[in-house]
């Protein structure tokens, strides 16, 4: 039986590939100036002068994505004949995804002959991203959905997702981690380096003086924790700072290069939260990665 997969912005992919490879996409929404606004196109949004204007004091806010949203996007696909396979983010960061099950399981009941298979990546940006990507290769390749969404369970708790910010106010502000002090990392200089945990939340893992400093410690990660880098697609995103980003994919190729480093501007709304100057790495490695 075919299954259509449907993902949201926050998997962070270019609007080619979605497009080529058929992924339908839920815009998520962010609102500044009074006004909702969503971004389909990263490649045609200007993410630069985005973060901009946040470092000049634009208040960026987000809200909670309606179950009628999802069904929306599920129904059209269900009536078409297809089943669907979506990948959503981290319900540890957000309720979006519990959103997701609701209009799930609604709509199982209008199309009992229809399979809806909705999968928590425990990730955001291209660490929901990467999860997407594997699901193409495995559709492409015929795998049914039920092993498919067995395999994807297994597959996220394998990402990698480790990220350095300039400023833990937009995470704090935003509710998104609270075990550290933002203002001592801001007067000191000091920078996180924060993950994400087995459960998709965000925490601290450790903190290191100065931004270059942060930038060797990612790739330092990926030195340690990655598991065959040289067949891995790996995710590089950044809110801002394209030089970081470059400096973070040159320095993770040094000894074993990945197959490919995918490096993206973060879409608005997860750029809201992490805040402006942030730079995250993204890759596999063995099953417990997630509690190193």
């Amino acid at each position: 039986m075919p299954y259509t997969i449907i993902t949201d912005t926050s998997a962070n992919l270019p609007s080619a590939f979605l497009q080529r490879n058929n992924i339908r996409v839920i815009p998520f929404s962010y609102y500044y100036n009074d006004e909702e606004h969503i971004c389909l196109d990263t490649e045609l949004w200007d993410g630069e002068e985005y973060y901009s204007e946040i470092r000049s004091g634009l208040r960026v806010t987000t809200s909670q994505i309606t179950p009628q949203r999802y069904e929306d996007h599920f129904r059209p696909v269900l009536e078409e004949g297809s089943d669907v396979l979506y990948i959503g983010m981290s319900s540890g960061i957000s309720g979006a995804f519990h959103s997701s099950q609701i209009a799930a399981k609604a709509l199982r009941s209008e199309f009992p002959d229809r399979k809806i298979e909705v999968l928590d990546t425990l990730g955001a940006s291209l660490g929901e991203g990467l999860v997407v990507l594997r699901a193409v290769t495995y559709r492409d390749a015929g795998v049914p959905l039920d092993e498919a969404v067995c395999r994807l369970r297994e597959l996220r708790r394998r990402i990698c997702q480790v990220f350095t910010v300039d400023d833990l106010m937009f995470l704090r502000r935003s509710g998104r981690i609270s075990n550290v002090s933002a203002v001592v990392g801001y007067v000191l200089g000091i920078k996180p380096l924060l993950r994400g945990d087995e459960h998709g939340c965000i925490i601290n893992y450790s903190t290191v003086r100065g931004r270059k400093r942060a930038i060797r410690s990612l790739a330092e990660r990926f030195e340690t924790l990655a598991v065959h880098p040289e067949r891995q697609i790996v995710g590089i995103a950044h809110a801002g700072a394209p030089d970081d980003a470059q400096l973070l994919g040159e320095l993770i190729s040094r000894s074993v290069p990945p197959r490919e480093i995918l490096t993206v501007c973060y879409e608005p709304v997860t750029g809201a939260h992490v805040g402006p100057g942030t730079v995250a790495l993204f890759f596999e490695g063995d099953e417990g990665v997630r509690l190193l």
